[in-house]
């Protein structure tokens, strides 16, 4: 059994509800633990997962937030940054499902985010789960 890592943004609390539901789900499933931590945005995200990380209690990690485009160049920072951030954890070693969400308007962030449509909280903890066990047969 794992212990894995769900890693959340809470910006947009209400999307992030969903996948957070989807998540949780996805590794009860599996008959994984879990621990949740809260962060402002998605640019905290990569910066708690390695502070986590370096914890060792963690086999896995989940990364949870959304980033809406808005008026501004900001939203192609957060985006990639974000991204870029986990990546870099990943190639690493870590075992990180990347759940950010990042969507021109909330409408297709609630397709995304509901488990009922898209469950993209439920894949980012499956993504996690596949690559542990990928680190697991490549040790």
């Amino acid at each position: 059994m794992a212990h894995v890592l769900i890693a959340e943004a809470r910006f947009y609390a209400h999307l992030n509800d969903m996948l957070l539901a989807g998540a949780r789900a996805a590794l009860d499933r599996a008959g994984h633990s879990h621990e949740t931590v809260t962060v402002p945005g998605a640019l905290e995200l990569p910066g708690v997962i390695a502070l986590a990380a370096e914890s060792g209690r963690f086999d896995a990690f989940v990364a949870l937030g959304v980033v809406i485009r808005g008026e501004t160049y900001h939203f192609e920072i957060v985006a990639g940054e974000s991204a870029r951030g986990l990546m870099a954890l990943t190639m690493d070693g870590l075992a990180v499902g990347n759940g950010i969400l990042t969507v021109e308007n909330e409408a297709q962030a609630i397709v995304r985010a509901d488990a009922s449509q898209g469950d993209k909280g439920g894949d980012a903890a499956e993504a996690a789960l596949a690559l542990l066990a990928l680190r697991g047969r490549f040790s």
